[in-house]
């Protein structure tokens, strides 16, 4: 038996396909560029072959679902859909409403409708993939995890914001938080890979890739997250801006004529990394810095520097810390942000071991110094696993 994960995007569909008996991955695969004129796919087994297909008609996500099921098959990797043991779908909000990996029903369904107000471009996407998932299996139990719930243990003074009272009560106007897969993939990872039981970790768990996240676990558990009602919070991020005055927006409006759209176009899209130096390749960045251009180095500062003081903020809420997490691509790869992140830390018991930090390895490692008294971790984050994972242990339960 076999387990599908589903991500669709608004013009791309991710799946990775795992063993339902030991989550071992079997295939993964990409349809991008979605109703555009030419579209693209790949699919890629454990075996190291690889099948690419381009500029090739896609016109919706019906038959990008189609198309994805032809690629299993014909490379031996799934005979028909009935083989599936379960689909488990990402959804990216689930509001106060959904905690936990939930079975997809048609409440399920009307609820997560309900919420596209608080997600608008990533809930009707993800609602899209559900809805074709049912129709061409609806014999096979479908589960939906939300990247908001890890983070609802955070307690009401943390997620609330400083607002009228009745906008929470009547709009559930919060902060919510996101990438709750990664966080909770990399916290169990840590609490392994240490020898320390779930519920007695804490740790600083740092996502940081083309979306960025911080989060602050403790006992195992999300207590604050850099995120907010928004993936457009926190830390800077490729496009999005992360933390500013939310006075910025009204200047926007009142001084240059913007309207509410441009503006939001303007905060997720054209800025962070982007905005800053024009760039939101952490890689080219870093290159282009190494050669002398002034812009990168202070994109690169710039985006430490925010790191750096959610660490600290995070440090004072947990009191006791046994880890900090790097994860996503910049925070696996990126050594040179690594070290701007943590250098300066010293004095808080965190110190870098810069050979190790510049080690190239593809597993979870240690790259603390020797005095450190809190360990610096490089988990690699595997979302996809993480939900196959949720998502089996919610439909073989009795």
């Amino acid at each position: 038996m076999k387990v599908l994960v589903l991500n669709a995007g608004s013009s791309s569909l991710k799946f990775r396909l795992f063993d339902s008996n030991n989550l071992d991955l079997i295939a993964a695969g990409l349809i991008e560029r979605i109703g555009e004129k030419l579209g693209a796919a790949k699919l890629s087994k454990t075996d190291g072959s690889d099948v690419a297909l381009s500029e090739i008609p896609i016109q919706n996500h019906q038959e990008a679902f189609a198309l994805m099921v032809k690629l299993l098959a014909d490379n031996d990797c799934l005979t028909k859909l009935n083989e599936l043991s379960a689909i488990g779908h990402r959804v990216v909000h689930g509001g106060e409403e959904f905690w936990r990996p939930t079975l997809i029903t048609q409440e399920v369904i009307d609820t997560i409708k309900k919420l596209i107000p608080l997600a608008p471009l990533h809930n009707p996407v993800n609602l899209i993939g559900i809805e074709i998932a049912l129709e061409q299996a609806p014999d096979v139990p479908q589960v939906a995890v939300f990247d908001t719930a890890f983070h609802q243990t955070l307690p009401k003074y943390a997620y609330l914001y400083a607002l009228p009272y009745e906008l929470y009560e009547n709009h559930k106007i919060r902060r919510y938080g996101f990438h709750g897969s990664s966080h909770s993939f990399v916290t169990k990872q840590a609490a392994r890979y240490l020898g320390i039981s779930l519920d007695k970790i804490n740790a600083i768990s740092l996502h940081l890739g083309a979306g960025a996240s911080a989060s602050a676990i403790k006992s195992g558990k999300s207590v604050d997250t850099s995120l907010g009602m928004t993936p457009l919070e926190g830390l800077i991020m490729g496009t999005r801006s992360g933390d500013l005055d939310p006075a910025i927006p009204l200047f926007l409006s009142r001084e240059l004529g913007m309207s509410t759209d441009e503006i939001d176009t303007l905060l997720n899209k054209k800025s962070g990394l982007k905005g800053i130096c024009g760039n939101n390749d952490m890689r080219s960045i870093s290159e282009n810095a190494v050669n002398g251009d002034e812009i990168s180095q202070i994109a690169i500062e710039m985006f430490a520097y925010r790191a750096k003081k959610y660490i600290g903020a995070y440090l004072a809420a947990l009191g006791h810390t046994d880890a900090i997490i790097f994860t996503g691509g910049i925070g696996e790869n990126a050594a040179n942000v690594r070290a701007k992140i943590i250098t300066g830390l010293e004095q808080l018991g965190i110190v870098l071991d810069t050979v190790k930090n510049t080690m190239v390895d593809s597993g979870i490692r240690q790259i603390q110094d020797k005095s450190s008294k809190i360990k610096i971790l490089i988990i690699p984050t595997n979302e996809e696993l993480e939900i196959a994972s949720q998502t089996l242990e919610l439909v073989e339960k009795p």
